[in-house]
């Protein structure tokens, strides 16, 4: 081989050598960006995860993660689950609305419970209205319907310190704004008002559980539904609420409404759960249905 030769097959030979080393060190870059972008993709899902379950949202559906829902106890009504309204300063109603299910005002007496066109058993331990589908006890009746009642105004308010005092599991979702999203079982907590501007979904089973606390007002917008899914009963959901209740026209609730002051149901405005209010409840053609 002459000199020339020699120099040529060199020189390819560095090239060559170049080449290979240019294309080990590009895969050897192409599989570290690869492990970066699969390190980072799963600390945003760890991240996304830990969001969710402090309040963030999963998934483009607008779904969130409580997460717990399996393990969290219903709260204990008590006597307070024999009534579909119970309050403390009075009862009324803009008739005419349907109630299914017991009334109760303690300590109010029977004056305060106005617009049913009520009428007093013989007995006088109950009286009976065209709009109730049960009993209406006041706490000026005969016994022992004062001492049931004031066991019962008992209950209601241990049930509102239960269900205030459980762990949350999301804090402060959508700012207070949950209109439009769809909640797994769980304890929800809001500093703050809670505001439901357009339908709700809990999706869930028949032994799943919701606890909503709500450290001032509810407000449930007009036409505005809860809407359970997957065997969900209402019987297990919740509304904790230490300011007032207000459901606008035509909104419709599901679940129990404990709250420290009033609820108000306006025009056409309905519930299948029950009215549990450490002040009055007012309702307007409304239908309350007693889980």
């Amino acid at each position: 081989m002459t000199q020339l030769e020699a120099t040529i097959v060199k020189s390819h030979l560095v090239k060559a050598g170049t080449v290979f080393l240019l294309v080990t060190l590009s895969a050897a870059c192409g599989e570290s960006d690869s492990a970066s972008s699969t390190g980072a993709s799963g600390s945003t899902g760890a991240g996304a995860s830990g969001s969710t379950g402090g309040g963030g949202s999963t998934g483009g559906g607008g779904s969130t993660g409580g997460g717990g829902g399996a393990s969290t106890p219903a709260v204990n009504l008590g006597t307070a689950e024999s009534y579909a309204i119970l309050a403390k300063s009075g009862i009324s109603t803009v008739p005419t609305s349907a109630i299914t299910g017991n009334l109760g005002a303690s300590p109010a007496a029977a004056t305060y419970i106005t617009g049913f066109s009520l009428t007093s058993d013989a007995t006088n331990v109950f009286s009976t209205s065209p709009q109730v589908t049960g009993k209406v006890y006041a706490a000026n009746y005969e016994p022992p319907t004062p001492s049931n009642l004031t066991t019962a105004i008992g209950d209601m308010e241990l049930a509102f310190s239960d269900a205030a005092g459980r762990a949350p599991s999301v804090t402060e979702l959508g700012a207070g704004n949950i209109g439009g999203m769809t909640l797994i079982p769980g304890v929800y907590k809001w500093g703050t008002g809670l505001l439901i501007p357009t339908n709700v979904t809990l999706a869930g089973s028949a032994t799943d559980v919701w606890i909503f606390q709500i450290a001032q007002d509810l407000t449930v917008s007009s036409a505005t539904s809860i809407v359970l899914t997957g065997g969900a009963v209402p019987k297990n959901v919740f509304w904790q609420v230490a300011g007032s209740v207000d459901l606008g026209t035509t909104a419709h609730l599901e679940g129990v409404i404990l709250t420290q002051t009033a609820v108000a149901l306006r025009t056409g405005a309905s519930i299948k759960g029950r009215l549990l209010a450490q002040t009055a409840v007012s309702i307007d053609g409304s239908a309350v249905v007693q889980p």
